[in-house]
């Protein structure tokens, strides 16, 4: 039988490698890409006449934006969100006008409630890791039980993980009451506030250690039209940090537990919000535009967490014992199955989102007046490439009709040869990338 390294070999010295490397160049190096057989056609748009054709198999990008599943389509995923979360940060781009930093803004963190005792490392104002409630002194970064129950028998999986499954009920609950908290300080009925003022936000969902998310999000009062109109003179920052503290501690979403008793659902009561400053400054207490920006695009690409998780929906409670795991997440993704069998949870649709510690939303989501959207980043990226060929071939943009015919033929590689070298394609790409970002801006 063939090494992965005579694959490797044969599959460099093939015939058709270097048209198979451009198809993957074309894609960034995806690690399992749409597979399209048709042709593409630019046509005359007054007589129908073919002026450029081209025919043949093709490659798409995946577009998944997990960095375990494909690093190639993770990393664009990244990219575009840190545009879509700077337009509404900086201005200047996008339809986002630079006025928009003058409007009250400030980072918040919502965490979860505690289900129980779990180990921790801390440290201190003075750099000192403070003791494990566990008894030992301290635990390393790297601890494998970071984030673990002390005791997993007295820890509650299924308010923990019936907490997870109501997370962004919760999220809807906070933005609304906020609304209704702002309204209250600017005098206004809560029906008025659109005609004076409009809440607009961006957060992504990261994982802690022990399995549960925290939000975070980038808050923003601006006028009634969104960020092309000024805040209200009445909105400020402290206002907006202030109504955010009573929002975060006034809402509950309520369900019950399998045995039939109320289960209610709030934040925890770590609540975090810094002012949003539009440079950054190691010894300030806000945080950089910038760096924000890159914070939250980086968690947007994120999987079930830096420790644990699964990246692909279960097809039975079998997998569940074969995943490499810890036994804290395996307990998690248990209960959910668990749950996930009981008619009293069927809207939660727990087995099917066990992989994800029955998380249910999406890990970037923004109000529709933050900023630009990706569907509109990605159209503006194939209109770009478009007008480049165009202007390769010489040809009049308003002249000219594509006409696109691709039928689906499968995805992925053929073998684990042709995934290797396209992984090292992606990443020499990325190391391209990265290279050209910093000569730029060393100048």
């Amino acid at each position: 039988m063939l090494t992965l390294e005579d694959r490797l070999a044969a599959r460099l010295r093939a015939a058709d490698y270097k048209t198979w490397r451009d198809k993957v160049t074309a894609v960034n190096g995806c690690a399992r890409p749409i597979r399209l057989l048709g042709s593409h056609q630019l046509r005359d748009a007054d007589t129908g006449a073919v002026v450029h054709h081209y025919g043949g198999s093709i490659f798409a990008p995946c577009g998944n934006r997990r960095e375990t599943v494909c690093p190639a389509c993770s990393d664009r995923y990244a990219a575009d969100a840190f545009h879509l979360i700077r337009a509404g940060l900086c201005g200047g781009d996008k339809g986002v006008p630079e006025a928009v930093t003058e409007h009250p803004r400030v980072f918040v963190t919502l965490t979860a409630p505690s289900f129980g005792k779990v180990h921790t490392r801390r440290v201190s104002r003075r750099g000192r890791v403070m003791p494990c409630g566990c008894g030992q002194s301290h635990h390393r970064e790297d601890d494998p039980r970071l984030g673990t129950p002390l005791d997993p028998g007295a820890y509650d999986y299924e308010a923990a993980v019936l907490w997870q499954a109501h997370a962004g009920k919760l999220w809807h609950r906070f933005t609304v009451r906020l609304r209704r908290e702002l309204a209250a300080r600017a005098g206004l009925r809560v029906r008025d506030f659109a005609d004076h003022a409009r809440l607009s936000y961006s957060k992504v969902a990261e994982y802690q250690r022990r399995g549960l998310v925290h939000f975070h999000a980038l808050v923003r009062v601006d006028g009634s039209d969104g960020p092309t109109d000024r805040a209200p003179s009445w909105a400020t920052t402290s206002m907006l940090a202030d109504a955010i503290t009573a929002a975060a501690g006034g809402v509950v979403v309520t369900t019950i537990r399998p045995d039939g008793s109320r289960l209610p659902l709030m934040w925890g009561d770590q609540l975090d919000i810094r002012p949003v400053e539009h440079n950054d400054a190691e010894d300030s207490e806000g945080i950089g535009e910038r760096a924000l920006a890159g914070y939250i695009a980086k968690y947007a690409t994120k999987g079930t967490g830096t420790v644990d998780g699964a990246d692909r929906p279960l097809r039975s409670e079998l997998d569940i014992d074969h995943l490499r795991i810890s036994e804290h997440h395996r307990r998690m993704i248990r209960t959910c199955w668990e749950l996930g069998g009981l008619k009293v949870y069927a809207e939660l649709n727990l087995r099917r989102w066990a992989h994800m510690l029955g998380f249910r939303g999406h890990f970037l989501t923004k109000s529709r007046a933050y900023s630009t959207t990706f569907k509109q980043i990605r159209a503006d990226r194939r209109a770009f490439r478009l007008a480049e060929a165009l202007d390769r071939l010489g040809l009049d943009p308003e002249g000219v009709l594509v006409v696109n015919d691709w039928a689906f033929t499968g995805s992925g590689y053929r073998n684990d040869a042709e995934r290797e070298l396209a992984l090292g394609i992606a990443e020499r790409l990325r190391t391209q990338r990265q290279h050209k970002y910093r000569k730029e801006h060393t100048r």
